[in-house]
């Protein structure tokens, strides 16, 4: 069996708030990329709930905040399609996004 690894080196300040943010994923081509933000679940199947980390930099900016969170909803429906070919729900979420991306103000 082969194993891989994702990692997420977090730099903190005196806070403990996120200062910088970096990704690895050397299966990916991924080495030590800088980012501001990053969201990471995983499914618990003993008490049939997802878990989550939800990390942002200080220097995220809001709008960039914004359209992090529009893309993850994308993806999700793309995602969600892929795993039960539910075009109906999956198209529900794709319209759920378009519409946080005109309330959020990121579409006109």
């Amino acid at each position: 069996m082969r194993k891989t690894q994702i990692t997420v080196d977090i730099e903190l300040d005196e806070n403990h708030v996120p200062e910088k943010m970096s990704w690895n994923a050397q299966d990916g081509g991924i080495d030590n990329q800088e980012t501001k933000a990053a969201m990471i679940s995983v499914w618990d199947d003993k008490e049939k709930e997802a878990l989550r980390i939800d990390l942002w930099t200080k220097e995220m900016p809001m709008d960039d905040m914004k359209r992090f969170y529009h893309q993850i909803f994308i993806s999700m429906a793309n995602s969600y399609l892929r795993a039960t070919s539910e075009d109906e729900v999956s198209d529900y979420i794709i319209e759920f996004a378009e519409n946080f991306a005109h309330k959020a103000g990121i579409k006109g």
